[in-house]
């Protein structure tokens, strides 16, 4: 959920988080179980691949001046079905389900190490834990505490501008989206690699967990850290979604709340985005008539 925070600071919507999720997924899965690749493999695969598709985005936004929003929209169909047909070759023979990692291919799922005791002995709690706020403190020193980041929220706020400066705008802008589509494909990788799930390889909708990210990036104020305790706010109400009483609500009130948090946070950066607006003309108000002052 962090690849929203990080396009966002940079002046993009990264909505095709979705789309670069599924990628994630169809890599990790595919080279473990067609492949045989331990997990890291797997994971870097994942990664790479997930940043080659939001690179492509970021590509058209550059070159073309494509919206970034109808490009990352498009691709996560694409993905979807690309992905469901490259995993029909490995699933398994009885169910529409790939097969299971712990048969399939044991080395390709992620190590506990020992965090399975601090949880209540639950297997599927893996490195990709502490991975994953790790890489959050990683895109949290990138952006503002190096030159390279400094130059990609630069591009964000003025291309044009940046571009003056001797920056590398179209640059900057393929790799904003390709670090975005990166961090999606390694939340799809840690997410299926750990065993907690498998892949339908006839589903028709795309996973929410990218849509839940552009929540969970709102809520933590487009910071990195922040999305760090709203991501785990967030999954707490999707999966709590799944365990309310049937017979008064549905599982998707969880979908309706996070829907409620993105609405109520847009508006709050567009109050936020007004105000100071309104507080830049009136000084601009004020220091025009200390000078008409002055002068007479």
């Amino acid at each position: 959920m962090k690849n929203n925070s990080s396009a966002y600071k940079v002046g993009l919507f990264n909505i095709g988080a979705a789309g670069q999720y599924v990628i994630g997924a169809g890599a990790a899965l595919y080279f473990a179980l067609k492949f045989g690749m331990p997990w890291y493999v797997c994971l870097i695969a994942a990664v790479v691949l997930a940043a080659l598709v939001g690179g492509l985005s970021g590509f058209l936004k550059a070159y073309f001046n494509v919206n970034e929003v109808i490009s990352c929209i498009m691709l996560n169909w694409i993905s979807l079905y690309g992905v469901n047909m490259l995993l029909s070759q490995v699933k398994a023979e009885s169910t529409p389900y790939t097969i299971d990692l712990s048969s399939g291919n044991k080395s390709a799922l992620m190590p506990n190490a020992g965090l399975d005791q601090i949880f209540s002995g639950n297997k599927f709690v893996t490195i990709g834990l502490p991975l994953a706020v790790i890489m959050a403190v990683v895109v949290w020193v990138v952006l503002e505490k190096t030159k390279f980041g400094f130059e990609l929220k630069a591009t964000g706020m003025n291309k044009n501008a940046a571009k003056y400066c001797g920056m590398k705008e179209k640059r900057n802008t393929i790799v904003t989206m390709m670090i975005a589509g990166g961090l999606s494909g390694l939340g799809a990788a840690v997410f299926y690699l750990s065993g907690i799930e498998t892949w339908m390889v006839q589903q028709t909708t795309v996973p929410g967990m990218g849509f839940n990210g552009i929540a969970a990036a709102f809520l933590g104020g487009l910071n990195p850290i922040g999305t760090i305790f709203s991501s785990y706010f967030i999954q707490h109400i999707t999966s709590g979604g799944s365990y309310v009483d049937k017979t008064m609500y549905c599982t998707q009130i969880s979908d309706l709340i996070s829907a409620f948090i993105i609405y109520l946070c847009g508006f709050v950066f567009f109050f936020k985005l007004w105000l100071n607006r309104y507080l830049d003309k009136r000084d601009e108000k004020n220091a025009a008539k200390q000078v008409k002052g002055g002068e007479k």
